[in-house]
């Protein structure tokens, strides 16, 4: 789980497939804070005992499992990831891929830990394609995209056809697929901004600090990209040759 936040997708797909999962963060606070969640074992009793096959390899990850899912959360870098080649049947990130400034080495890092037939996924904010004739995006749009990129620390956009181009310059990787979920994940967007306006989300604001309360108040420029279809939230999956 690489740019785990505090483990929730790391959990879920425990709870899935019974599987152990390892994940990463740069923040020793969300690795903390996934170790301490993810301790209450309890909360992965009943797991399906659903094996996670993978095609070039057995270990005990590839048996049915039935203990509790192990899973363990620690600071790393997703450009330098502290684990061997050939290392997970499922390496994916959701919604870190934006927070990364050298794409192609974020890629060539997940398929690097990825065993040979297994699975990379991600999950990511992207700007739209260019249209036909487009050699950048209009002012209009990449002003809104560079004060959301201002307030939330991001390097810049890129769209799911640059993500396309890398995989398919990468010989390791194949069977490669992408989807648009911008309509799915629209209404997230409606539902934070709900919340950050309670009192109780004001207050949370306001003890968070100045970057915090900065980062609040470009959210509706997040609803505003993606209503205009400047904005998309993307996924690609690839297989690595086995």
């Amino acid at each position: 789980d690489v740019g785990c936040g505090i483990g929730g997708s790391s959990r879920h797909i425990a709870r899935t497939f019974g599987c152990d999962a390892e994940g990463i963060t740069l923040s020793p606070v969300q690795a903390r804070r996934a170790n301490e969640l993810s301790s209450q074992v309890s909360q992965f009793r009943g797991a399906r005992t659903t094996t996670f096959e993978s095609p070039q390899t057995r270990s005990p990850r590839d048996e049915k499992m039935t203990r509790d899912p192990r899973l363990t959360f620690r600071v790393a870098d997703a450009l330098a990831q502290p684990f061997p080649n050939d290392q997970f049947d499922l390496v994916w990130s959701m919604e870190s891929g934006e927070h990364m400034p050298d794409k192609k080495k974020f890629i060539g890092e997940l398929t690097r830990v990825c065993v040979p037939g297994g699975k990379i996924l991600i999950a990511t904010w992207c700007h739209r394609d260019l249209r036909s004739g487009e050699h950048s995006l209009p002012e209009s749009e990449q002003f809104l995209l560079d004060r959301i990129c201002d307030a939330y620390y991001l390097p810049k956009w890129c769209s799911v056809s640059d993500y396309e181009r890398i995989v398919n310059d990468d010989d390791r990787l194949t069977d490669l697929k992408t989807a648009d979920w911008s309509k799915e994940v629209a209404p997230f967007w409606r539902a934070v901004i709900g919340v950050a306006l309670t009192k109780r989300g004001v207050l949370g604001l306001l003890r968070a600090g100045p970057a915090t309360v900065r980062g609040g108040l470009v959210m509706p420029l997040m609803q505003k990209g993606l209503r205009d279809g400047t904005i998309k939230f993307n996924l690609i999956t690839a297989t690595k040759r086995a």
